[in-house]
């Protein structure tokens, strides 16, 4: 009799290109410390190739995938996207139910859960003040819509794709130009860099975060450095502060539950792990 061997469930993140993401280190850390048989690849797909492999997904073994630059936008009509990835125009994760690929974007709920981890009470702020006005920029205003900010600024040195971005979320976004923002930061609880300034090789974040008042919470979505110009100055000042790692660590939790079957948890040993990776040469 011949014994047949179920595949262990796999998935995967689909990029161009997406080389140097941490997303296995995550991922294979957690199948590890759950016992759970699984895999995690990365698949470099050039935009053209996006459609033929989303839709054959199931027959390459993938049980789903996380999706990044460029294709966050471009999955939702190879999928059904759940109300959260429809509001945030873009989704960063793949699952299949029922026969059927479904998407979502959890860098929302990664952004939120962070801030809830880093910054406990942070959602007392009644204004908030955003940085950008992209992609990750529509995640961080609908979580913070959805958690009930009444005022959210919306900053952008193009002030045209912040007002297009503030009409699509309703009254209570408010686009400004970069000449605002000292206006703002005094009245803002909750300052978001969702720009990549300050990252490494890009220019730096102007930003006078002694403006902010002294009960003010700095998030900043950059984590490469760890601890950014931003984050320092913020912390010199005594702020609270929530990074970008954080962020990219609690946005991988859903995904690997609807994969994998189990809730993982982010741990210092596995914040540890990817700092590690970080910073080494």
């Amino acid at each position: 009799m011949t014994t047949v061997t179920k595949a262990a469930p796999a998935a995967c993140l689909i990029g161009w290109p997406a080389a140097h993401s941490r997303s296995p280190l995550i991922h294979h850390y957690w199948l590890r410390t759950l016992g759970i048989a699984g895999g995690y690849v990365i698949e470099a797909v050039p935009p053209d190739d996006l459609r033929d492999f989303v839709l054959r997904l199931s027959l390459r073994g993938f049980v789903g995938a996380n999706v990044t630059i460029p294709h966050k936008e471009d999955v939702l009509a190879l999928s059904t996207p759940d109300p959260r990835a429809k509001a945030v125009g873009a989704a960063n994760t793949l699952w299949f139910a029922d026969g059927e690929l479904h998407s979502t974007n959890t860098d929302v709920e990664g952004f939120i859960n962070n801030l809830d981890a880093s910054a406990p009470g942070w959602d007392a702020a009644e204004e908030a003040l955003v940085l950008g006005a992209g992609g990750a920029s529509r995640a961080v205003v609908f979580g913070l819509r959805e958690r009930g900010v009444r005022r959210i600024h919306l900053a952008n040195r193009t002030l045209g794709r912040a007002q297009t971005l503030a009409q699509q979320f309703g009254p209570n976004v408010h686009p400004i130009g970069w000449d605002a923002l000292d206006e703002v930061l005094p009245r803002a609880k909750l300052l978001v860099n969702t720009t990549s300034l300050g990252m490494h090789g890009q220019p730096g974040l102007e930003v006078d975060v002694a403006r902010l008042p002294q009960s003010a919470v700095v998030s900043d979505l950059v984590y490469v450095p760890l601890i950014t110009p931003l984050l320092a100055a913020a912390q010199a000042r005594g702020l609270k502060t929530a990074d970008g790692l954080g962020m990219l660590l609690h946005q991988a939790v859903r995904g690997f539950e609807l994969w994998f079957g189990q809730r993982p948890r982010v741990t210092a040993e596995l914040r540890a792990l990817i700092e590690a990776d970080l910073t080494k040469s």
